[in-house]
């Protein structure tokens, strides 16, 4: 039986190279994404309790989009700048996972 020889890494730090191996749990990793700053996302779990805009609608930094239930907390969801809601992607009543898109925006001419 023919033993397995580990895949090494190499990494620097501070000029001086070593080699590692990487675990499991570091390559079934999510890779990092950056987000995009028309995608409204969920930030924890929870219930869409309100949705207060509709789609085609130009909405102002600062306005109030959604509300969401979460730990028993009713979390408000504003616009972080002015936008227009290009899609609604949950409804009243729908259960967020974290990271899930809630609401597309587009640009406003």
């Amino acid at each position: 039986m023919k033993k397995e020889i580990p895949d090494y890494v190499d990494f620097v730090v501070t000029a001086r190279k070593y080699k590692t191996l990487l675990t499991k749990k570091y390559m079934n990793r999510k890779p990092w994404v950056e987000s995009n700053p028309y995608d409204i996302q969920s930030f924890i779990p929870g219930t869409i309790v309100q949705i207060l805009v509709k789609e085609g609608q130009i909405a102002k930094e600062g306005d109030l989009l959604m509300i969401v239930e979460a730990m028993k907390m009713l979390n408000r969801i504003q616009m972080p700048f002015t936008a227009k809601i290009k899609k609604i992607k949950v409804s009243v009543g729908e259960k967020v996972p974290k990271d899930m898109l809630m609401i597309e925006l587009e640009a406003v001419e």
